[in-house]
C-alpha cells in the first residue's frame, strides 16, 4: 500500500461528482421527493416513507469500532468503503452518517466525512454549514432559552423557581468560556440575572429529538415534552408550558428532511442529524434510516466511538424507539490502536510489538463481546496502515478466529471499494443468514434506573459496579416521583475507554463506574446519565484545527480534513 495518498481534502476537490438528481435516480427518486441545495445537495421529503411504506426493508449494518486513540481506527472511512464495496459485488447500498459539528472541526479531529478514497462529498460543505441543520437546532434551542428568560421578567405566571432552570444555551463551537455564565445584569430592564450554561449544539436535548422523531407530529409531540424549568412546588415546567412548541417545529421544519449527497464513486450517502456519543446517543437520525432502508439492499450505518458507548445506545434506543432490527455488525479495529490499548506510545506505534498487540486486544474482544450480547453477529474490519507487519496482522486474525469472529483487512481508505470487497462479502454473508431474529436488548425500560445502569456498567464495560454521588441519588429520587424513571438511559462517558477514566485503556478490571448526575430529556425520552468528566461545552486544543484552515482568492479550501 502506498503511503503517497493525497491529503483527504485534495482527493475530496478532485472528485467526479454525479449532479444529485442522478444520484437520486439510482436509488428510485424522481425530483419530487428533492429540495435542491444547488448541484450536489438535497433534502428528501419525508413522503417516501409513506408512498414507499410497502415496499421491504433492506439489510441494516452497523459500524462500530474498539475504544478510539490517538493512533487512528478509520471508523467513518470503513462505513463508506463497506458501502462502496458493496455496490461494487453488485448491491444497492446506501451509507447512512452523522452531520458533523463545527466544534471538533476546528478543534482536535478535523472533517468528519471519512479519508483517503472513501469520503463522502462535497466534503467542504458537509464539513463546513451543510444545509443548515445544526444552526436549525441551536437557533431553535435557544429561542426556547429566549423564552423562558422573557416569562421570568415579564411576571413569571407559571412560578418558575430561577433556581431550578435546566435548559441551557447552546452554540455549535467548542468554547471552555461559556461552560458556566452569569445572565441578566444590568438592572430591571434587561432580565432576572441567574447563572447559566451553554452546551455544545449537538448535545441540546433538540437535537436528539430530531433524531428521534419519525415525522413532524411525532417532533412537535416531542417538543411539547421538553422540561424546561421547575416551579417553586418542584413540578417540572415543559417547552409546551411555554407555549413553544409551533416556533419550535417552524425553525426545525427542513432540518427534519435527511440529506443526500455521495461519495467518492457516488454511491448514495444520507447525512443527517448529529448528536454526540459520548454526551448523547450518537447516532445519525431514525428518518434517515428508515428512508435508507426503503431504498437500498444494504444500509450501512455508525454509531460514534466504540462499540461500548455508541452501538449500545444504538441498540437499546435507537433500535427500540425506531424497531429496527440490524442484520450485522462491523468493529473496526486497526494494528496500530490496539497496540497504543497495549500501552504502546504513539510515537512508536510503527514498530512491530507482538506482546502489545496481544494485551491491547483485550479492548477488541471486549466490545466484540458487547455486540454479541445483543445477539447480531459480527465481523472485525481490520484497517491496515502501511506499517503493520504481517505477524502482527496475523496475531489479529488468529486471535478472532479463536473468538469465532473473522477478521477482515480492509484497505478501503488507499484503494475505496476495491479495498473493501472482501469486507462487503463477509458482511453479505452474515446478513443473509441473520434477518434479526436474534436481536435483543440488553435490558426493559421498566428495569429501576439503578438497574439499568448497573446492567450497563457490568456487562458492557466490565465494571464491579457503580457508584452514585449524592447529586445523583437526588436525581434519581426526583425522576422516580414525576415516574420519569420508565426510560431507557443515555450513558455519557469518555469514549476512550471501557471505564470513565480515558486512561484506563485495553480492557480494565477492577474498577466501578461513578455516577456523578442524572439528567432528564424527556422529549427524547431518555436519561442522560453523567460520569466522570465528561463536559456538555468541549473547549479547543492548545493548536486548534482552525489555525491550520484558509481560503485562497479562487476559493479553494486548504487544511480542512
Amino acid at each position: 500500500m502506498s503511503g503517497k495518498i493525497p491529503a483527504d481534502i485534495e482527493i475530496a476537490q478532485s472528485a467526479s461528482m454525479k449532479p444529485i438528481q442522478e444520484i437520486a435516480e439510482d436509488i428510485g427518486l424522481s425530483e419530487e421527493y428533492l429540495d435542491l441545495y444547488g448541484k450536489y445537495k438535497a433534502k428528501i421529503s419525508l413522503d417516501v416513507l409513506e408512498d414507499f411504506k410497502d415496499k421491504p426493508d433492506g439489510h441494516l449494518i452497523l459500524v462500530t469500532a474498539i475504544n478510539p486513540t490517538p493512533a487512528g481506527e478509520g471508523k467513518t472511512t470503513t462505513n463508506v468503503g463497506l458501502s462502496m464495496a458493496l455496490n461494487r459485488i453488485g448491491k444497492k447500498a446506501i451509507t447512512t452518517l452523522r452531520e458533523p459539528s463545527l466544534g471538533p472541526c476546528f478543534g482536535v479531529k478535523g472533517g468528519a466525512a471519512g479519508g483517503g478514497y472513501s469520503q463522502v462529498v462535497p466534503m467542504e460543505d458537509i464539513n463546513l454549514h451543510f444545509t443548515g441543520d445544526i444552526h436549525a437546532v441551536t437557533t431553535a434551542n435557544n429561542l426556547l432559552a429566549a423564552l423562558l428568560d422573557n416569562h421570568l421578567h415579564q411576571g413569571n405566571a407559571l412560578g418558575i423557581d430561577p433556581r431550578m432552570v435546566v435548559w441551557k444555551r447552546c452554540l455549535d463551537m467548542n468554547d471552555r468560556a461559556l461552560r458556566n455564565v452569569v445572565i441578566g445584569l444590568g438592572g430591571k430592564a434587561n432580565g432576572v440575572p441567574r447563572e447559566d450554561r451553554f452546551d455544545i449544539s449537538v448535545a441540546s436535548e433538540i437535537m436528539a429529538i430530531l433524531c428521534l422523531a419519525t415525522d413532524i407530529e411525532d417532533l412537535k409531540e416531542r417538543l411539547t415534552r421538553m422540561i424546561v424549568a421547575y416551579n417553586y412546588e418542584g413540578k417540572p415546567v415543559t417547552a409546551g408550558d411555554l407555549e413553544a412548541t409551533g416556533a419550535l417545529a417552524l425553525l426545525l421544519k427542513d432540518a427534519i428532511k435527511p440529506n443526500l449527497v455521495q461519495t467518492l464513486e457516488n454511491t448514495p450517502a444520507i447525512i443527517h442529524g448529529g448528536p454526540f456519543a459520548n454526551i448523547a446517543h450518537g447516532c445519525n437520525s431514525v428518518v434517515a434510516t428508515k428512508v435508507a432502508l426503503k431504498l437500498a439492499d444494504y444500509v450501512v450505518t455508525e454509531a460514534g466511538f466504540g462499540a461500548d458507548l455508541g452501538a449500545e445506545k444504538f441498540f437499546n434506543i435507537k433500535c427500540r424507539f425506531a424497531g429496527l432490527k440490524p442484520s450485522a455488525a462491523v468493529i473496526v479495529a486497526s494494528v496500530r490502536a490496539l497496540k497504543n490499548h497495549g500501552g504502546v506510545k504513539k510515537k512508536d506505534l510503527a514498530v512491530e510489538n507482538l506482546e502489545a498487540l496481544e494485551k491491547g486486544f483485550g479492548n477488541l474482544e471486549k466490545q466484540i463481546e458487547n455486540i454479541t450480547k445483543f445477539g447480531v453477529p459480527v465481523v472485525v474490519a481490520v484497517n491496515r496502515f502501511p506499517t503493520d507487519t504481517e505477524r502482527e496482522l496475523r496475531m489479529v486474525e488468529e486471535k478472532c478466529s479463536d473468538l469465532e469472529v473473522k477478521a477482515v483487512l480492509s484497505e478501503v481508505w488507499a484503494k475505496g471499494s476495491e479495498g473493501g470487497t472482501d469486507l462487503a462479502r463477509e458482511v453479505v454473508r452474515l446478513a443473509e443468514n441473520n434477518e434479526g431474529s436474534r436481536f435483543k436488548f440488553l435490558y426493559d425500560p421498566g428495569e429501576s434506573i439503578r438497574d439499568k445502569i448497573e446492567k450497563i456498567a457490568r456487562e458492557i464495560y466490565g465494571a464491579d459496579g457503580v457508584e452514585f454521588t449524592s447529586k445523583a441519588e437526588k436525581d434519581i429520587k426526583l425522576y422516580e416521583k414525576l415516574g420519569l424513571d420508565s426510560m431507557p438511559v443515555c450513558m455519557a462517558k469518555t469514549q476512550y475507554s471501557l471505564s470513565d477514566n480515558p486512561k484506563l485503556l485495553g480492557r480494565p478490571t477492577g474498577f466501578k463506574i461513578t455516577v456523578r448526575e442524572i439528567r432528564v430529556s424527556a422529549g427524547a425520552g431518555f436519561l442522560v446519565v453523567l460520569t466522570g468528566d465528561v463536559m456538555t461545552m468541549p473547549g479547543l486544543p492548545k493548536i486548534p484545527a482552525a489555525t491550520r484552515m484558509n481560503i485562497d482568492k479562487k476559493g479553494s479550501i486548504e487544511g480542512l480534513f
